[in-house]
């Protein structure tokens, strides 16, 4: 079974996303893609630490070449967050590349190992902002990585004010 969550920023996708988890058995791995840069984004590993705490979770840290991890089918796994990812992908070599087919292909793969993956994603280029190139080609990114999961997912969830609202399947759990 997988399951993309989407929404904006701060709206619930993470908690909601390690309560379905958290419903199911086996082993739970947490992948995380955010590399620890800066002050900001160690205060959100530090509270995403806190809430997973004494949930069983086990934490891989991957911020590019999803493809590369394998796992069981006894696994539940929470993969946070594509938006990470894709800006891993795009910015981390020498030059920009564009990693839509590479993370979708990395996606179905842990879907197909894994019993249970729940995609955490980010909403973006919604708000009509016209954006500098390489952020234009972010967001753009973001749509088809977002789209190509979407695709494949059993479950496509948008969470809003921390309501988890039912584009496609069923509410997990």
């Amino acid at each position: 079974m997988t399951t993309l969550i989407t929404g904006g920023s701060k709206c619930g996708k993470s908690r909601f996303a390690e309560d379905i988890i958290t419903c199911s058995s086996g082993r739970r791995i947490y992948i995380a893609t955010m590399q620890p840069f800066g002050s900001e984004a160690m205060a959100t590993i530090e509270k995403h630490l806190k809430h997973r705490q004494g949930k069983g979770f086990e934490t891989v840290e991957k911020y590019t070449d999803i493809h590369e991890i394998s796992l069981n089918s006894d696994c539940a796994v929470l993969l946070e967050c594509v938006g990470n990812l894709c800006a891993n992908e795009m910015f981390s070599g020498e030059r920009m590349s564009m990693p839509s087919a590479k993370v979708v292909a990395g996606i179905r793969r842990l879907a197909a190992q894994v019993g249970e993956l729940v995609v955490v994603t980010n909403q973006v280029g919604s708000d009509g902002v016209e954006y500098d190139k390489g952020t234009a080609a972010y967001i753009a990114e973001m749509g088809r990585i977002n789209g190509g999961i979407s695709q494949f997912a059993d479950n496509v969830i948008e969470c809003v004010y921390g309501v988890p609202i039912v584009l496609k399947g069923v509410l997990p759990c």
